[in-house]
């Protein structure tokens, strides 16, 4: 029996999502780099942002498994569910959850100025636009194409 380690090296479905996460981060640091001329690798970690890493990698699962196990197997339909549900969460809950969270950043400085608090401001860049999420969705296709070749 191979040992684990050797056997998610050889997962290729694996490292093509990994793969397709880090290239989607990436993406995210140059474009902040262009943006705003300056290398923040919080822009690699964080979430939110041109493309969504989350669509990439669940897009990027899906057609790997298609491409890997068919698109009519059990575990593409599970992969492509998955991914549904991902690219909704990551533009419906979490955006609305960004927008809350710039709300109340608002109310705490207006607060604070008033004298009466002091807190952390709310991450505000939780969620995705609808065009990110679909770029991220056509990136993750992307390379799981290109790595299928």
């Amino acid at each position: 029996m191979k040992n684990i380690f050797t056997q998610l090296i050889n997962n290729r479905v694996l490292l093509v999502t990994l793969s397709g996460w880090v290239i989607a981060q990436g993406i995210k640091v140059l474009i902040g780099v262009v943006r705003y001329r300056k290398i923040d690798f919080r822009w690699f970690v964080g979430t939110g942002g041109m493309p969504s890493a989350h669509a990439t990698g669940a897009s990027c699962l899906a057609t790997a498994i298609g491409l890997e196990y068919g698109f009519q197997s059990v575990s593409f339909a599970l992969a492509a569910t998955f991914a549904i549900v991902v690219m909704f969460d990551a533009q419906g809950v979490r955006r609305a959850t960004g927008k809350q969270a710039r709300i109340l950043n608002k109310i705490t400085e207006d607060i604070y100025w008033r004298g009466r608090i002091n807190e952390d401001r709310l991450r505000e860049l939780v969620g995705h636009t609808p065009v990110e999420v679909i770029a991220g969705f056509l990136l993750g296709i992307i390379i799981a194409l290109i790595a299928a070749i």
